[in-house]
């Protein structure tokens, strides 16, 4: 595990579960159900949001994602001009927060000559984010971090 400290934004996965179980709801209008994806939902159920990415170790990270979490940690500088931007969801996979609430940064992939597809998205603010999330594939699925294992 590198040696690092247990960054203040941990968030296991058991707390997430813990949290969807207690309650929450969903409300999807009628047309929403029938209609063609470019039709609205007006609430998103925090368990359907839940179904949209899985979790991974810390552990389990590749070895530069603990490079981009540390440089997220410090504030940077970042190697890409592009890290620390909004992360708007436009998969929609995360849970639906207002708009700004996601950052996203990338994890270098060995060999690659572009940014490649890895990715930490950071929910909350820059300095003061509370999840991660963490994606190999460019935004198609991601894995919440659990810092606890």
């Amino acid at each position: 595990m590198r040696g690092m400290k247990t960054p203040s934004r941990f968030i296991s996965a058991a707390a997430v579960a813990a949290a969807l179980l207690i309650g929450g709801s969903a409300t999807v209008t009628a047309e929403a159900a029938t209609a063609p994806a470019a039709a609205s939902v007006t609430s998103v159920s925090p368990l359907a949001a839940a179904a949209s990415f899985g979790d991974i170790c810390y552990s389990d990270l590749p070895s530069q994602a603990y490079d981009t979490l540390d440089l997220m940690a410090s504030g940077g500088p970042y190697p890409y001009a592009q890290d620390g931007t909004v992360f708007k969801n436009a998969e929609g996979l995360l849970p639906a927060k207002a708009s700004g609430y996601y950052h996203e940064f990338t994890v270098i992939t060995p060999g690659s000559s572009t940014r490649g597809a890895r990715r930490v998205v950071a929910g909350g603010t820059v300095s003061d984010h509370v999840e991660d999330y963490y994606t190999s594939d460019h935004y198609a699925s991601f894995d919440l971090i659990d810092y606890s294992c």
